[in-house]
């Protein structure tokens, strides 16, 4: 039997759908009041949803102008990356061979970014190439893993709006998830587990090029971005 969530959780959720999604970006204010009207619940509910995030690192309270979603920092970023290559390498290397059903959903979610970028719709490109990954994650077969993973997306999805151009900084990545996907496919978990090593310290570097130590980490500056390894 699933666990029943409270109408506080089942908001937040939604929230933090809308933010892994790229309907709410880093600075955007969450108006306790537009919310109480939007979702027909109390202010009570509304602020414990808004607690929620968080604690998930999704939101902070400003001084004078309430909730907001945040902008992360450079640590966090670095931080971001320490845990996608412990659970996303160890997902690869102790994950038993793709059952038909993961498969298919490693397949929609490439399927889903390949239908994005012919569509130029490169922030939905981001959000499906994320979710690709919250399937490799998914090989675990652990609820507690996807649960935080699907936090960590969220987090990660933060980051990359902060990209002054969405076009260049997500038009690598789709073939390199097919690759890894092919890989999977065919049981090679080492070549898959290096293809992947690969794309985290590519899109770690990317990312955090978009970050600079001038104002401590705590807004987003363009800066050059350096090639890709292959």
């Amino acid at each position: 039997m699933g666990i029943t969530l409270s109408l506080a959780d089942q908001i937040a959720l939604e929230l933090r759908a809308d933010i892994t999604g790229g309907r709410l970006l880093p600075g955007m204010a969450l108006v306790e009041a537009e919310l109480v009207k939007a979702y027909s619940v109390s202010r009570n509910t509304i602020r414990e949803a808004l607690h929620r995030l968080g604690q998930e690192g999704l939101t902070r309270y400003v001084r004078n102008k309430g909730v907001m979603v945040r902008r992360l920092e450079l640590k966090e970023v670095r931080d971001l990356f320490v845990v996608r290559r412990t659970l996303e390498l160890q997902a690869i290397a102790v994950g038993r061979p793709l059952s038909g059903e993961q498969s298919d959903r490693m397949q929609v979610a490439i399927e889903a970014t390949t239908l994005a970028r012919e569509r130029e719709d490169w922030r939905s490109v981001a959000t499906h190439s994320l979710g690709f990954h919250q399937q490799i994650v998914g090989l675990m077969c652990s609820p507690l893993f996807d649960e935080f993973f699907a936090q960590v997306i969220a987090q990660l999805r933060l980051v990359f709006c902060a990209a002054p151009d969405e076009q260049r900084f997500q038009s690598p990545w789709l073939e390199r998830d097919r690759e890894i996907y092919a890989l999977l496919a065919q049981d090679d978990k080492p070549a898959a587990g290096e293809a992947m090593s690969l794309y985290l310290d590519d899109s770690e570097r990317l990312s955090l090029a978009l970050f600079t130590h001038s104002d401590g980490g705590r807004s987003p500056c363009i800066k050059t971005i350096p090639p890709l390894t292959r």
